[in-house]
């Protein structure tokens, strides 16, 4: 039997206006999916301030606990831009302006009406041992140090960011997953179901309600890396389901 490899991931979301709801966040759910294709496990997202200490602790506490680490937000060139700053902070190591992002960002503004002020040479300031994220959009690179990447909050970058990783990512075994509709609400199904999940410890069962014409139904979904646990879980859901059908 081929062995089983799980790699877990955390995301860290950073920005006050993410908490105060003036910015709706679109990156956990593209990260998610884009870490599922890769078979790599989200397992925990956090989102906090633009504080450093909140961001200090949230990166050591993460990057700690699970294999990857990706942030989004707090790299740009305005004052409240500190997660360079913080993450630096979080590793210990000093941070200055990176000959190669400075290059990068010289030889993006030549080509635009913009000057490349102070303010936008914050963004080349780089934490010592971290090597680059390109950024094919804006230029402004972000970086990777150890196993947390540190990438952009705008969505259009931040996903241009993950394409640039995605080659370096060593992703687990797939998850596997089958839906079925159930007919019955999850109040009826709660107790078989429940054995079911005992029975199959390598499968995980997740039922979600839905109101149908004023009644309510279920789909139910299971997930395993395992085929065959899989498959077994599935005939018994079905099997369950034919039960209580006749009843």
């Amino acid at each position: 039997m081929k062995s089983i490899k799980i790699v877990t991931a955390a995301m860290l979301a950073i920005g006050d206006e993410l908490l105060s709801g003036r910015t709706k966040d679109k990156n956990i759910a593209y990260l998610a999916d884009f870490l599922t294709v890769h078979g790599i496990d989200l397992k925990e997202v956090r989102i906090v301030a633009d504080e450093q200490s909140a961001i200090v602790a949230a990166v050591n506490a993460l990057r700690q606990s699970y294999d990857l680490v990706f942030t989004s937000g707090g790299i740009g060139p305005t004052h409240d831009d500190i997660t360079a700053g913080a993450i630096a902070a979080a590793f210990e190591v000093p941070i200055d302006h990176d000959p190669k992002a400075v290059e990068i960002l010289e030889k993006y503004y030549m080509g635009t009406d913009y000057e490349l002020t102070p303010a936008r040479m914050r963004m080349a300031r780089i934490p010592e041992g971290a090597s680059l994220i390109a950024n094919s959009i804006s230029g402004a690179p972000g970086f990777k140090l150890e196993n947390v990447h540190v990438m952009a909050g705008v969505p259009p970058i931040f996903q241009a960011m993950l394409a640039e990783v995605s080659p370096t990512l060593a992703g687990g075994t797939k998850m596997l997953s089958e839906a079925i509709d159930c007919p019955f609400g999850e109040g009826t199904i709660g107790d078989p179901l429940a054995e079911i999940q005992k029975q199959n410890p390598e499968t995980a069962i997740g039922s979600y309600p839905r109101r149908e014409g004023g009644r309510f139904t279920t789909q139910l979904v299971v997930k395993s890396r395992n085929v065959k646990a899989l498959d077994k879980a599935m005939g018994e859901i079905r099997n369950m389901l034919d039960k209580l059908a006749k009843q």
